[in-house]
This record gives structure tokens, sequence and C-alpha cells, in this order.
């Protein structure tokens, strides 16, 4: 008769918890930067650093954005139907 062999199964665990932890590390790098807010500059900053240098280098003019209103328009176009039987 011929025996299984024995499966070290403490091995192999420990091959796939190392394996899960690299792919959790791989995975926390690829999204860290999504942690923290963009950094927003003025047009007079940006004028006078690399966003600057290389707008103007590409031939861009660097403005100051409108701002957005407190209250939105209302869209343009026709308004909902009213149901037939509001009922």
């Amino acid at each position: 008769m011929h025996e299984r062999p024995h499966i070290d199964r403490k091995g192999l665990a420990l091959i796939s918890l190392a394996i899960a932890l690299v792919c959790g590390f791989v995975l926390v790098m690829q999204v860290r930067d999504r942690w923290n807010s963009p950094e927003i500059k003025t047009a007079a900053e940006a004028q006078h650093t690399m966003t600057g240098q290389a707008a103007r280098q590409a031939g861009a003019r660097i403005s100051q954005s409108e701002p957005k209103p407190a209250v939105e328009p209302d869209p343009a176009g026709p308004k909902p139907a009213q149901p037939a039987h509001p009922d």
C-alpha cells in the first residue's frame, strides 16, 4: 500500500498570506493619490510655477476662471409634460 504524501498546509498558508499581503500593498500604492485632495492654485500662483512654465512653452495663457453662480439657472428646453390622469 502506498501512502499519500504529506502536504505541508502551514507552508501553503504562509505563501498564500505573503501573496495576499503583496497584492494588498500594490493596491494601496496604486490608489494612495486619491486619498489626498488635489492642490488647486490661483492663476497668479500658477503663473510662477512649473504649471505656468509648461503652459507658456505650449503657447497657452493662464487666466482666472469665472466663479460659478450661487444658484444655477433653470436649464433651457421644454418643461416636462403633465400626466394625463393625475390620480
